[in-house]
């Protein structure tokens, strides 16, 4: 997933892009302003997709898992589903566009091995959005941010980078270890 580019940033790559390109217009102005930049770039909402969000500062002395912490979940549990389901929208539009029958078998085999990882990729998000709604529901039933395993706070910050854990740190590190000693 892509980071959030600096208005700096996107302003050096106006200008390579603008150098890269012919000029076929002298008048339009070859670099932005990073003050132009910035205004003219568009706002991403914590409802438009996992990593869009700004992180959540509790106030001093705020409940674990407050109201407005539980809304701070919501969008950004509620973002990422959109997001992916809009994904599987343009895989099953792709497939169905590019879909042909090639004479050369070569070119069948490209396109047959491109649509499988496709295909494997959305099975792995449409198990992922399984788990966004199962901590959505768990969020509306007010068990979201707690460990499974033992009932402690899972903590903000683990939830942002992975709002679909289901158990703590310390209760994670000790299942991973029992997976590598069976395996």
């Amino acid at each position: 997933m892509p980071a959030k580019k600096t208005a700096a940033e996107v302003a050096t790559e106006t200008t390579e892009n603008a150098s890269v390109s012919s000029n076929t217009s002298a008048k339009k102005p070859a670099v932005k302003s990073a003050a132009s930049v910035e205004n003219t770039a568009p706002q991403k909402s914590a409802a438009e997709g996992f990593g869009k969000f700004t992180p959540y500062e509790p106030k001093k002395g705020e409940e674990y898992m407050s109201e407005k912490m539980r809304e701070h979940f919501r969008h950004i549990l509620t973002g990422w589903r959109k997001e992916l389901m809009e994904e599987v929208d343009r895989t099953v539009h792709h497939m169905k566009d590019e879909a042909a029958n090639f004479p050369d078998p070569n070119d069948r085999a490209t396109q047959e091995s491109e649509f499988t990882m496709e295909l494997r990729t959305r099975d792995r998000e449409r198990k992922l959005i399984k788990k966004i709604t199962e901590s959505l529901d768990n969020l509306d039933e007010g068990e979201y941010g707690y460990c499974e395993s033992c009932g402690i706070e899972i903590g903000i910050r683990r939830l942002e980078a992975r709002p679909t854990a289901t158990l703590c740190i310390d209760c994670k590190t000790l299942d991973e270890i029992r997976e590598k000693q069976r395996g």
